[in-house]
């Protein structure tokens, strides 16, 4: 019922950057809070970088002063501007909807995921 389709991932060197794109619906946009996780093979998932409805963000710290999240709520869109890429950003990227301050859809949401590549 939860649908976060991720886009914009791909292969890069290390310095480079990508956009990662990720399209809800309305509903999930005005009810959820939304944000980016990650997860590296054999490590856990981890969050990313959040964005409330204020449009404050939180970052890992060892991302901040590299990416930028941002959303168009015109668009329902969820954005993660990466620059300054490192190999140790190389995972599988989600976009997640944090819905477990409401009563429907209630949960921690993700979508589908969307591979970063980062090489030296």
């Amino acid at each position: 019922q939860v649908e976060l389709v991720e886009s914009g991932g791909g292969s890069v060197q290390a310095g480079g950057s990508l956009k990662l794109s990720c399209a809800a619906s309305a509903f999930i946009f005005q009810r959820c809070e939304m944000g980016w996780y990650r997860q590296a093979p054999g490590k856990e998932r981890e969050s990313v970088s959040s964005i409330s409805n204020d449009g404050s963000a939180t970052y890992l710290e060892s991302v901040k002063d590299r990416f930028t999240i941002s959303q168009d709520k015109l668009k329902n869109t969820l954005y993660l501007q990466m620059n300054n890429l490192k190999i140790e950003d190389t995972a599988v990227y989600y976009c997640a909807a944090d819905c477990r301050r409401v009563t429907w859809p209630r949960g921690l949401h993700w979508g589908q995921g969307t591979q970063v590549t980062v090489s030296s």
